[in-house]
C-alpha cells in the first residue's frame, strides 16, 4: 500500500533517551508586525527580541542554520491558546496585526516525525544516520506544510552543518520507504545546543 500524503510539518514524538514526548513546551512571542503566517508544526528560530514582558520572540525557520524548535500551539494571548476573534483559526495568519504567542517544543533532545516529499528518488535505508535538510511548504489552513527533502533534491550527507539527522522510519502501520514516508529526525543544528551540529554516520 502506498504511503498516505498527509503533510503536517514536524510532530514531536519522543526523546533520545527513549521516553515519549510529554507535551512539554515553552512560551514564545510573535511580534504584531511579523508578516509571515505560522502553523503548528512549523520550525522556528529566535527573532532576537522579546515582547514588553520579556517573552522571547520567534520567527519562521528555514532549511539551513540553527533552529530553536517547533511550534506546537498558537494563540493570541500568553495564556494560550484560543483566538477570541475566530475560534476556528488555529494558525497565525500573515495579515494579522496583533501580537501572538506560540508554544515551542525546544528541547534539543526531541525526536520529530516528518513526512518525506515526493520528488523522484526517495530516501533509503542506507540514508539512516546521515544528515539532511527540510523543504518549506505552505500550511493548509490547519497545520504546517514542511516536508523532508528526498534524495533527488539534495542527497543526505555526513556534513555537520545540515539541519536534520535521519533516525529511521516512523514505526507505524502502512509506512514504508518511498514517497510520503514518515521519518523520525532530530534537529542536528539547534540553537540550544550551540548551533554546531554533528557529522552524520
Amino acid at each position: 500500500m502506498a504511503n498516505a500524503n498527509r503533510a503536517s510539518g514536524y510532530t514531536p514524538v519522543g526523546y533520545l533517551n527513549g521516553a515519549q514526548w510529554n507535551g512539554q513546551a515553552r512560551v514564545y512571542s510573535i511580534a504584531a508586525s511579523y508578516g509571515t503566517a505560522l502553523y503548528i508544526g512549523d520550525p522556528c528560530i529566535s527573532s532576537g527580541t522579546a515582547d514588553s514582558n520579556g517573552v522571547p520572540g520567534i520567527a519562521i525557520g528555514g532549511a539551513t542554520g540553527a533552529l530553536r524548535g517547533v511550534i506546537v500551539g498558537l494563540g493570541r494571548y500568553e495564556s494560550l491558546m484560543a483566538n477570541p476573534s475566530n475560534l476556528d483559526i488555529i494558525y497565525r495568519p500573515a495579515s494579522d496585526a496583533n501580537a501572538w504567542y506560540a508554544m515551542v517544543a525546544d528541547d534539543p533532545n526531541l525526536i520529530f516525525e516528518i513526512q518525506e516529499e515526493s520528488n523522484g528518488t526517495a530516501l533509503a535505508a542506507t540514508d539512516v544516520g546521515l544528515n539532511t535538510i527540510p523543504v518549506s511548504g505552505a500550511g493548509n489552513g490547519y497545520v504546517s506544510g514542511w516536508l523532508l527533502r528526498s534524495t533527488s533534491g539534495a542527497a543526505p550527507a555526513t556534513t555537520a552543518t545540515l539541519q536534520l539527522r535521519l533516525l529511521g522510519l516512523a514505526r507505524k502501520p502502512n509506512n514504508a520507504f518511498g514517497a510520503y514516508a514518515k521519518w523520525l529526525v532530530q534537529i542536528n543544528v539547534h540553537e540550544l545546543a550551540h548551533g554546531t551540529g554533528a557529522a552524520g554516520v
